[in-house]
């Protein structure tokens, strides 16, 4: 039986290359197919997906969707050279990732790159889709891949937001939390109940960590 992902204790070595995700700016034209931008968080309707059925009987009408949508905030918070996560909604908590490589950080100290950082992992649900939103009107990164079990490095993208609207994506979209470009940002979040989650172990995977860039300033358009 696999065992549960420790995302506390990430299984990464202590030093890969790195491999740059490309940084787009958030618009809901570059948006599509991932999801959209959002205004209004408390209306908006988060997708549930009906439960797969495991033979040729089809599910029964109106069942296997009916786990609905669970709420809380998701915190993300720099402690020295490491991003720590922490997901009301689901009572996670995580190592989301680090700003060098995690054998040559420095316990309590901010050292190496600033203005960008380094990821170990991605994951989708199949189960429903998920809405951030900012509680400060601060920027914020998300890196996003679009469904489908053979993520590659080549379809990663990140998307940069102003801080004024929220993200929602779609049920089965590669992410991986949300990322302040400050010290620290809360996020309403609201997802699927059940929760179900699909990993990938990036650095097992494919023998790299992602370097995301954590600009306050917007991206150019051709970057």
């Amino acid at each position: 039986m696999q065992q549960p992902v420790d995302y506390l204790s990430p299984d990464v070595p202590g030093k890969l290359p790195w491999h740059n995700i490309p940084l787009i700016k958030a618009s809901n034209q570059m948006l599509s197919g991932y999801g959209c931008l959002v205004d209004e968080p408390d209306n908006f309707e988060i997708e549930i997906k009906q439960w797969p059925a495991e033979g040729w009987r089809s599910i029964d009408a109106g069942t296997g969707d009916e786990g609905g949508v669970v709420e809380g905030e998701f915190h993300s918070e720099w402690v020295g050279d490491i991003l720590k996560g922490h997901n009301d909604a689901v009572q996670g908590e995580y190592v989301l990732g680090w700003r060098t490589n995690p054998d040559e950080i420095k316990p309590d100290q901010t050292s190496g790159i600033d203005d960008s950082m380094l990821l170990w992992h991605m994951n989708y649900h199949p189960d429903g889709g998920q809405l951030f939103f900012p509680q400060q009107a601060k920027p914020f990164v998300v890196p996003v891949a679009l469904p489908g079990d053979d993520l590659t490095l080549e379809s990663i993208v990140a998307f940069w937001f102003d801080g004024s609207q929220g993200l929602y994506i779609h049920p089965g979209i590669w992410h991986e939390g949300v990322f302040p470009v400050t010290q620290n940002q809360s996020f309403q979040d609201r997802q699927g109940r059940v929760h179900a989650r699909v990993s990938c172990n990036i650095c097992a995977e494919f023998g790299v960590f992602l370097k995301m860039p954590l600009p306050y300033e917007a991206p150019n358009e051709t970057d």
